[in-house]
């Protein structure tokens, strides 16, 4: 195994101009320790970070479910393994939570519906965009695809600079595997 050309950045080597940054969010896992080898966009990505993690019109349940189809359709074994922990912390059955990776029923299916059309036809047919405006608001349909959209970069992220799960979550995933 190579080390990654862009690891995440240590405490002791933490970027002055995003100092104020590091005991948030931005210090708290390796996607953001990695995006801090770019301070203007680290600082830059703050506040869409805030409106699609903490003020996303799909609510936190169906925000998590998106972003585990997302995790699935681009092999981001980071976002995959820390959205299960989070989506667990949620109440979110293993078994909803596998369905996202498969064929899910309902609403959930829907939803992986939804992600899969951004990533394989990147919109949503209007039949579909319809029939999630209907069930969960044209608001939470923007949401979604910014939510895609957001975890999509954050893929390409870790994916290019090959960022090791947070040990944390690793462990959790040892212990109890999905």
């Amino acid at each position: 195994m190579t080390k990654p050309s862009c690891s995440p950045i240590s405490d002791e080597n933490w970027p002055a101009d995003i100092a104020d940054m590091k005991t948030g969010f931005a210090g708290a896992l390796n996607v953001y320790r990695t995006m801090a080898h770019h301070p203007a966009l680290l600082r830059a990505w703050a506040p869409l970070r805030q409106h699609i993690v903490k003020d996303s019109a799909l609510g936190a349940v169906r925000s998590e479910l998106v972003i585990l189809r997302a995790a699935h359709r681009m092999g981001s074994a980071y976002e995959w393994a820390h959205h299960v922990s989070r989506a667990r912390a949620l109440g979110i059955s293993d078994t909803r939570i596998r369905s996202m990776a498969g064929t899910p029923d309902g609403e959930d299916g829907l939803i992986a519906e939804a992600v899969d059309a951004l990533f394989s036809g990147a919109c949503l047919p209007s039949h579909l965009e319809q029939a999630l405006a209907a069930t969960m608001g044209r608001q939470a349909v923007f949401d979604l695809m910014a939510t895609v959209g957001f975890y999509s970069v954050l893929g390409f992220i870790l994916m290019t600079f090959d960022t090791p799960v947070d040990q944390g979550v690793a462990d959790e995933m040892a212990e109890h595997p999905i």
